[in-house]
């Protein structure tokens, strides 16, 4: 792993590639506020494909958007998901007489995102569809909660889909095609060693007689290392072996029969020559022939899906004959749409067009978004004096807690948590002061900021969370404001505290015991029921410190093998969260 880099700072680094990935293609745009690449030649009459995810991943996904592929494409920060508020600028910008359809990897951000965005089309009168991708096999079924998260088998996918919707289909044939090919897929990730994440100090690495099988895309340790490194041959032997072996019951997630045709995709996590990535390709076919009988029909090599300048590598495999067999396309059709030309970089990393600077008018600005309202008799009023101490207390705690957030989150899962959480903190004291968003003493109007916040700079699957808790607690009090005057501010606090985490239930099926956010929100929220907040502080202060002990169950942190016989760190997000709610108490 490569620690040196052009670029010494992520800071605008996203924004930077993205204008310069799209460069090759005048036809395409950028949102540039909100990270959306869309095609301006896009035909309305056509499904619109949209996918994304975090930034780090290049080509994917900003340089798969033009003719026969992505309609439009949505990045977040580095190895964090994109917010609401940017997918659903994704899907305003590419509308589709028959319908969008939001192709996502299976990761608990990108889903409860991609969802919320889902959700709120549907409601804007979008025909809007949704397919999330899970094709590791390296976790096995025990992992079944969260199911197979996704790799590179996603970008066969989109390459089908969009193929599909240039041909004309309808949203209910692409919609499900694109279903039945995503459960034909079985991938698996081997790495030399871990990503280097510019302007990052802590990565996770491996020794130089190492080899990790089951890495993840995001920096998350893998399933298996093998020491001493196996050779070339070996190393494929045993990952076709993951993917191919029926009788596994823990991975045989596809079957192939005689005669059965099938798709490989092997993708390059940035670190690979290609040279060896050529090598590799062969022995992979090599040994597919001859020790499983199995030819595949299409190939595709190269830079599908990266992790920044990881030395590593994922191998999909599809079964094309039994995708067609539970859609209304054959295999025919379906290799068609696979072999479909397109004007992105599926075709090439500089694509078909000259290379030039994108044109001005290819950077184009978000809408503006007409000013919220807030009704007087749904407000709730508190001392603004009292109302600003608290919430720069709540900042104030959470940056200063950022450093130990981010090493913990860098242990567990891929290192954003922290930073997600100051940002979010930032941009709120800057909302305090150049706002006064907490001069008239309207906790609405708060909210309201706050779901801007979150909506527009946090992402990630604590962003998500937050994204619908904010939303769902105003909601809530909005509704219930009159409880305020008949039974106190407290109670008022709790029922809507209590109604948020109802709604959230429907987006995350995490609980207390599960090592999440939620084992300091559930907490909290009992608490408040009795009306006093310092009780809803010591429980959530309690569920924070009980995630020491708790193995993780949902998010990245579950592919890790937690070694029992170490103390482990608490749960980032759920500390986060005590941290900001001992910040509000510090404010009264």
């Amino acid at each position: 792993m490569s620690k040196r880099h052009l670029f010494q700072s992520s800071d605008g680094l996203v924004t930077k590639a993205i204008r310069g990935i799209i460069a090759y293609n005048p036809l395409l745009s950028l949102d540039e506020a909100n990270r959306v690449v869309f095609d301006t030649a896009h035909d309305k009459s056509n499904v619109s494909i949209i996918s994304g995810g975090g930034s780090g991943h290049e080509p994917a996904w900003s340089g798969y958007v033009g003719q026969n592929l992505l309609a439009a494409s949505v990045a977040g920060d580095i190895f964090a998901s994109p917010s609401t508020k940017q997918i659903v600028s994704a899907i305003d910008r590419v509308p589709s007489e028959k319908g969008t359809i939001l192709v996502v990897t299976n990761y608990t951000g990108d889903c409860l995102h991609f969802g919320l965005a889902n959700e709120k089309a549907i409601a804007k009168g979008h025909k809007c569809r949704m397919i999330i991708c899970g094709d590791d096999v390296s976790v096995g079924r025990k992992g079944s909660l969260v199911g197979r998260r996704g790799l590179a088998g996603e970008l066969g996918v989109l390459k089908i889909l969009g193929g599909a919707a240039g041909a004309g289909g309808s949203l209910d044939q692409v919609y499900d095609l694109g279903v039945s090919f995503s459960q034909q897929i079985v991938s698996i990730a081997a790495t030399l060693d871990h990503c280097h994440v510019p302007g990052r100090t802590e990565h996770a690495t491996l020794g130089s007689d190492e080899v990790e099988i089951g890495t993840g895309p995001h920096n998350e340790p893998g399933y298996k290392k093998l020491s001493p490194a196996p050779s070339a041959q070996d190393l494929v032997k045993q990952l076709l072996t993951y993917l191919l072996d029926e009788t596994d019951s823990e991975r045989g997630y596809v079957k192939f029969n005689a005669g059965d045709e099938a798709i490989l995709l092997i993708s390059n996590f940035g670190g690979v020559s290609h040279l060896e990535m050529g090598a590799l390709a062969d022995e992979l076919l090599e040994q597919l022939a001859k020790q499983w009988k199995l030819e595949p029909v299409r190939i595709s090599n190269g830079f599908l899906e990266t992790s920044l300048n990881a030395p590593a590598f994922s191998v999909s495999i599809v079964n094309v004959t039994a995708a067609a067999a539970n859609c209304s396309y054959s295999v025919e059709e379906i290799k068609s749409f696979f072999d479909a030309r397109t004007n992105t970089c599926w075709e090439s990393l500089t694509g078909s067009q000259s290379v030039r600077r994108p044109r001005q008018d290819q950077f184009v600005k978000p809408p503006q978004e007409p000013q919220k309202v807030i009704e007087e008799s749904k407000d709730l009023k508190i001392d603004p004096t009292v109302l600003d101490k608290m919430l720069r207390g709540a900042c104030d705690q959470l940056i200063v807690a950022e450093p130990d957030l981010t090493k913990w989150d860098t242990i567990m899962g891929d290192g954003d948590c922290g930073e997600t959480l100051k940002t979010g903190a930032n941009c709120l004291l800057a909302a305090l002061d150049s706002k006064k968003i907490a001069a008239q003493g309207s906790v609405i109007a708060v909210l309201q900021e706050l779901e801007e916040i979150v909506e527009g700079k946090m992402g990630g699957t604590l962003g998500g969370i937050l994204g619908i808790f904010f939303v769902s607690m105003r909601n809530a009090l909005e509704e219930n404001t009159a409880i305020a005057e008949s039974e106190g501010l407290p109670k008022l606090w709790a029922k809507a505290v209590q109604a948020a985490l109802d709604n959230l239930t429907r987006y995350t099926p995490a609980k207390v015991g599960d090592r999440t956010v939620m084992d300091t929100l559930i907490p909290f929220a009992e608490g408040l029921r009795s009306g006093v907040f310092a009780d809803g502080l010591e429980a959530a202060i309690k569920g924070a410190e009980l995630t020491r002990t708790l193995k993780p169950r949902l998010g990245r942190a579950t592919y890790i093998g937690a070694d029992s016989s170490k103390s482990l760190p608490p749960d980032p997000g759920a500390w986060g969260a005590m941290v900001a709610i001992k910040g509000l108490q510090l404010g009264m």
